[in-house]
């Protein structure tokens, strides 16, 4: 008897090995793509470079995956370079607090090499960002202060700072030009001169005055230096796709239900704003579409249908959810024969979401009763 099993997808974990010129060594390195990555062959994916990731590697590559899956971020490639007993060398710096000898070569070989060879060995897209713990956690944010930073994202999990990184982050951040998000965690629990130090660099960073800058600082109760990890990076990943999730109970609330605001209107420039953001053209989810519908039906805003279900036929051609969407329209704005038909003739297209032939028809036979038809 043949064993048929289900097809399940799952991420691929890739390990491999970098030739740097700069560093003039090969560096091990490890690869996470999302899910169906060799099925999705137009679809270009967002970066997240992980230092120590020898360590750091499958909690941010765990996170990544659990959060894609939920739609809650976007799909990603995760990409952890191993230092194992080589981090100090690598985020090495001197004396004006800029990297020195090897963590000058390190900080060019990320740069310069690192993510040239994903550009061109994967489909990358143009959203970068980058994660670092103490040392490294440093180190990452040296990359921000370059003219037009290569990462969008910085991740500091009780950065070890050098004397004058915040001064320098605090700068480039207050008069960064494009859309920086930026995260810093600690604990009542972290290594003290660490602590303070970050508490003085969040002073700095919570009075920067720059709209293009989204800051989330935290402080964990009861995490060691190491453990707070733990909390952070799904705190942190989550922080900075906000508007990418689907629409929430405090958006329907506060956006959605306020008849001030045309609901489709705030649809639409969610989906500009992720793209805009994340490089990302995305097609709006069926739970979006409902989050509006259910708007429309609690204000009686019944001229928003017009745009929604313009927008619905470009988004799911052949679907019966324009169709629906156009059928409640006319039937609320006293065209009911209009919108039976319309109920009528969807018996064709192809169901989603709650909506089936025996629902449209339904909707259709009511009307009919109703008036008389």
């Amino acid at each position: 008897m043949a064993l048929i099993l289900p097809l399940v997808s799952w991420s691929q974990i890739l390990h491999e090995t970098v030739n740097s010129q700069k560093l003039g060594e090969k560096r091990e390195i490890k690869i996470q793509l999302p899910r169906n990555y060799e099925q999705n062959s137009e679809k270009r994916y967002p970066v997240v470079v992980v230092l120590d990731g020898d360590y750091l590697f499958e909690p941010v590559a765990g996170m990544v995956d659990y959060y894609s899956y939920w739609k809650d971020i976007p799909e990603m490639i995760v990409v952890g370079i191993n230092q194992d007993g080589i981090r100090m060398e690598d985020t090495s710096y001197g004396e004006n607090s800029l990297p020195a000898d090897k963590g000058a070569k390190f900080f060019e070989f990320i740069g310069m090499e690192l993510l040239a060879s994903l550009d061109q060995k994967y489909r990358t897209a143009n959203f970068r960002m980058i994660v670092g713990h103490d040392f490294t956690a440093n180190f990452i944010n040296y990359y921000l202060l370059k003219q037009e930073p290569i990462f969008k994202g910085y991740i500091n999990l009780s950065p070890d700072l050098a004397p004058e990184v915040a001064n320098w982050v605090t700068d480039a951040l207050e008069t960064s030009e494009s859309k920086k998000w930026f995260y810093l965690a600690t604990s009542n629990e972290d290594i003290p001169a660490l602590k303070s130090g970050i508490a003085n660099f969040d002073n700095q960073l919570k009075n920067i005055n720059n709209k293009l800058v989204s800051y989330k600082f935290e402080e964990f109760t009861g995490e060691s230096h190491y453990s707070l990890v733990g909390k952070a990076i799904p705190s942190a990943i989550s922080s900075m796709f906000e508007i990418y999730r689907p629409i929430s109970t405090k958006d329907y609330n506060e956006i959605l239900l306020q008849t001030s605001i045309s609901p489709t209107q705030y649809l639409t420039e969610k989906y500009e704003s992720i793209e805009e953001l994340y490089g990302l053209k995305r097609q709006i989810s069926i739970n979006d579409f409902m989050a509006v519908h259910n708007a429309i039906e609690k204000t009686r805003n019944w001229e928003a249908y017009k745009d929604l279900y313009k927008l619905a036929f470009d988004h799911y051609p052949g679907t019966m959810l324009g169709t629906f969407f156009e059928a409640r329209h006319e039937e609320e704005t006293g065209n009911p024969k209009k919108a039976m038909r319309m109920y009528q003739n969807a018996y064709g297209q192809k169901s989603i979401a709650f909506l089936d032939a025996d629902y449209m028809l339904e909707k259709a036979d009511a009307i009919k009763k109703d008036f008389g038809y």
